[in-house]
């Protein structure tokens, strides 16, 4: 067994048990309170009352006839419930009422005989009738004091009541504090479980439909973010599917027309003269490098994901120079002017010429035989001019989407996947790219990267801004 497993309560029941465990220390904290309140309420009352009654005992006649030896009970001090005793400072102790054991009497009460102490009130504890409570208070005689006991029972039973009320009543508000939370938690988790169905619906039928959002709290928070993560997830699907029903339509052309001139050559190789099969040789090999670029921009635009090769510092000056040199030995009809400044990026040299490289070409294919081109790098923007036709109004929101090829430009080669890959390389490496009218007339295309123009210090980062 995986000893890192273990038992999970649900959320349900985890609100339900902590609402319980909530009410029932709030209800044994007020119910303790309530119950020593209670007690010493009682206590104070009670010792206020034998005390006043005490106090008013000593100054009565009714003791000196009790002096004497009389038993006379302690109802004639108004209250059948107390005791009455004498205590001498000579240490005699003078019990008028024998009804029972009388409390042990000791030295505190012999302290207010001798008038050490102006009056005593304490709790003792009888064997047989359980605790009293003791009040002495000094007698208008000198070296004498009255004593006066009152059982604690019936405060006793008082308070024992009070807590089988308390217990009784705090069981109950426990149990709809248990009823009352697992109510809340159902409730409250309501459109949780709503929002778990329909996200096993989407996991179930893969459709990406948005949730019905309601209110503004925590769930409908969720239910948001959730909804933007389909939409993402939703258009991420759209463009796999417009890429493959792009590039379907983009290498039947090149297939077809390969597929034709190979069963020519197979079906009329040996009629063929030589420079009928040259010819139909050529088609074939620049079909193939076709279909091999396009094939190429494909594997390139299907990165959807952050670049992750471990990058560092690139010499933009230097790309944008090497893409010029290739570039130029495939152009050779066209003339290329360059004016780069030092610019250094954190990126993937490869993909930077790749993007940079495409730019070219495009201004290349466009341009006239005997047209110029003119490269500058100025603070991280690579800026393309050529002497073309330039853009038209309609196609410049476009020309950077997945093959998007203008109308004028359907009869020459291409796949109309170039500008799209420099467009993603500089979205990899938190650049932006646009197109607009260059000052002669032609087409300008502008690649702006975050850099800087000295060398990047020691410890750059080992991944390209995404």
């Amino acid at each position: 067994m995986n000893s890192r497993w273990h038992y999970r309560r649900s959320l349900e029941s985890r609100v339900t048990l902590l609402t319980t465990v909530a009410v029932g220390v709030a209800v044994a904290f007020v119910s303790i309170g309530v119950y020593f309140t209670v007690r010493v309420q009682l206590t104070a009352t009670l010792d206020d009352s034998l005390l006043q009654r005490a106090q008013l005992a000593a100054r009565s006649s009714t003791l000196q006839q009790l002096t004497q030896g009389a038993e006379i009970p302690a109802a004639a001090l108004g209250a059948a419930d107390i005791r009455i005793a004498f205590v001498y400072a000579d240490g005699i102790i003078h019990i008028p009422d024998r009804a029972g054991d009388f409390p042990r009497l000791g030295q505190p009460e012999l302290a207010v005989a001798t008038g050490e102490r102006g009056w005593v009130i304490r709790t003792i504890r009888v064997d047989r009738d359980g605790e009293y409570r003791v009040v002495t208070v000094p007698t208008t005689r000198a070296g004498q004091a009255l004593v006066v006991a009152q059982s604690l029972a019936p405060q006793q039973q008082v308070l024992n009541r009070l807590g089988i009320v308390m217990l009784a009543f705090g069981l109950l508000g426990v149990a709809a504090a248990g009823f009352a939370g697992r109510g809340v938690a159902g409730s409250g988790l309501r459109p949780v479980r709503r929002l778990t169905k329909a996200v096993e619906h989407i996991a179930r039928t893969e459709d990406l439909t948005p949730l019905p959002v309601e209110g503004d709290d925590e769930i409908a928070r969720l239910a948001t973010a959730f909804n933007g993560m389909l939409v993402a997830l939703a258009a991420s699907r759209d463009r796999q599917r417009q890429l493959v029903a792009d590039a379907g339509h983009e290498l039947r052309t090149p297939l077809t027309s390969m597929r034709t001139n190979i069963d020519l050559l197979t079906q009329a190789g040996a009629s063929l003269d030589e420079d009928q099969r040259a010819e139909l040789l050529g088609d074939v090999r620049a079909q193939m490098v076709e279909l091999t670029t396009l094939i190429g921009d494909l594997v390139e635009l299907a990165r959807d994901e952050p670049l992750t090769p471990v990058v560092g510092a690139v010499e933009l000056h230097e790309v944008v120079e090497h893409a010029v040199g290739r570039v130029r030995l495939r152009a050779p009809s066209v003339t290329f002017e360059t004016d780069l400044d030092p610019w250094w990026v954190v990126g993937e040299e490869h993909s930077l010429e790749r993007a940079v490289t495409n730019v070219l070409d495009n201004a290349a294919k466009w341009s006239p035989a005997g047209g110029t081109v003119r490269v500058a790098l100025q603070r991280g923007t690579l800026t393309v001019d050529d002497e073309g036709p330039g853009i038209g109004e309609a196609d410049i929101p476009h020309v950077f989407d997945r093959f998007y090829r203008s109308p004028e430009s359907r009869s020459m080669p291409g796949s109309g996947l170039g500008l799209s890959i420099v467009r993603q390389v500089a979205e990899r490496h938190a650049g932006t790219v646009s197109a607009g009218r260059a000052p002669s007339g032609g087409a300008r295309l502008e690649l702006r990267l975050p850099g800087a123009p000295s060398p990047m210090p020691k410890g750059i980062p080992t991944r390209a801004p995404s």
